[in-house]
């Protein structure tokens, strides 16, 4: 059995606007073992990426991590010093964006944004970062390297950089990758090749995957275990398997029949929307968040914000029909 190598308690992140405080992560919690890949999933603005800041405190102003604990081999890393915290980003910690660009900077080669983080951290000659840096962009399937790494990222395809961006991720032997929408700006294709990839090098170099996304069928291809999000609550947790099999909430029932191939909404094979939109955070229902979009709600779900609990023989769900 793998040890704990991440434990998120009653995480508490807020945005503290004129209009009052947004509750992007609410009282979030979750462990995650060691090479173990764990899913988010849920709809844009239901707090999974804000998750994935707070854990890297990196949650841009003017959110404030209120509350909560995040251990990370045996560290709180919302106590410690930032230049400890500085030295676990990009070494123990690495995150992937969905958007590579945004993750390179235009006027630099390749080389020298992968060498930057094996000069930092691992503090090796500048000859050995370039032969480190070849052999990680063979490592992620770049042909090549040592042509392909005195390109500018314009120069390269989006799958190409998304490759890249990977690289720099595993360049120092992280112990667990954030990968937020790591396959979205890519096509159906490449995604497969990308997840691929993600998936060989976790068996390689035994690291640790938290997969945000809003794609189930991502989830389904990657994911050990899920935490389905709802305006920054947890709302459902359970295997991937089961997940699939047994979806309890109805929010994540909504989610399986938005999905093309499973339920359709009618005998001509249309998809099944979910009703409505995802609440303000700044001015959330009373009671449970999914009731006005929810087919099952009745009277207690207006009034009275169901607990994450685990159902008969069941796994835990945030929902009074159990």
């Amino acid at each position: 059995m793998d040890s704990v190598l991440l434990e998120v308690k009653d995480l508490k992140t807020y945005f503290l606007a004129e209009a009052g405080i947004a509750r992007a992560v609410d009282s979030v919690s979750f462990n995650m073992s060691e090479r173990q890949v764990l899913g988010i999933v849920g709809e844009s603005g239901c707090g999974k990426s804000v998750c994935a800041l707070s854990i890297l405190r990196l949650v841009p102003p003017p959110g404030v991590t209120a509350g909560g604990e995040i251990w990370f081999q045996g560290k709180d890393l919302l106590s410690i010093p930032e230049n400890e915290m500085q030295s676990i980003r990009g070494n123990e910690i690495s995150v992937i964006f969905q958007e590579p660009m945004t993750s390179l900077n235009p006027v630099f080669r390749i080389e020298d944004q992968i060498a930057e983080i094996l000069l930092r951290h691992k503090h090796i000659s500048k000859k050995e970062a370039r032969h480190q840096v070849i052999e990680l962009l063979r490592r992620v399937g770049i042909p090549s390297p040592e042509i392909r790494m005195s390109d500018y990222p314009h120069q390269m395809s989006g799958g190409m950089r998304q490759r890249v961006v990977i690289a720099m991720a595993i360049a120092c032997n992280p112990r667990l990758i954030i990968a937020d929408e790591p396959t979205t700006a890519l096509d159906v294709t490449i995604q497969a090749q990308i997840l691929s990839l993600l998936d060989d090098l976790r068996e390689m170099q035994g690291m640790a995957i938290l997969l945000i996304t809003h794609d189930l069928g991502v989830i389904a291809e990657m994911a050990e275990e899920v935490l389905v999000m709802y305006t920054g609550r947890l709302v459902e947790h359970a295997g991937v398997k089961e997940l699939f099999e047994n979806p309890l909430h109805p929010y994540t029932q909504g989610l399986m029949r938005s999905i093309p191939g499973r339920a359709a909404s009618d005998d001509r094979g249309r998809l099944e929307p979910i009703p409505g939109v995802v609440p303000s955070l700044l001015a959330l229902p009373p009671g449970c968040k999914f009731n006005t979009r929810c087919p099952w709600s009745f009277d207690r779900c207006f009034r009275e914000e169901p607990e994450l609990i685990a159902s008969d023989g069941g796994h835990p769900v945030r929902c009074w029909l159990y």
